[in-house]
């Protein structure tokens, strides 16, 4: 499994509209045989700081992942958006072990 967490902070003008676009590429993503999991959650305190936790099956899916057409649509509009780069953490599974996932 490989592991992933984005954290992103967003132009507070386009919180709403970042919002839905990651709705959508979520939704999308879910669907890729590669991709365990893929969760979207915004700061409860901070609203303009989101984080992207996906949860990849094998190495090679986030590579997968970032050439379908619903991540470039998705990079394409909400990069605008962000008030700064996108930093991202790589993680190693440890528990629940992978077919836990």
């Amino acid at each position: 499994m490989v592991i992933m967490h984005i954290h992103i902070r967003v132009k507070p003008e386009f919180i709403e509209e970042f919002r839905a676009a990651t709705i959508e590429n979520a939704r999308n993503s879910v669907k890729e045989p590669g991709i365990a999991r893929f969760d979207f959650l915004q700061h409860a305190e901070e609203p303009d700081r989101f984080v992207l936790i996906e949860v990849y099956r094998t190495p090679d899916a986030p590579a997968l992942h970032r050439e379908t057409p619903h991540y470039k649509s998705w990079r394409d509009r909400a990069e605008p958006m962000m008030a700064e780069p996108r930093t991202r953490i790589r993680l190693d599974n440890v528990f629940p072990d992978d077919t836990g996932w």
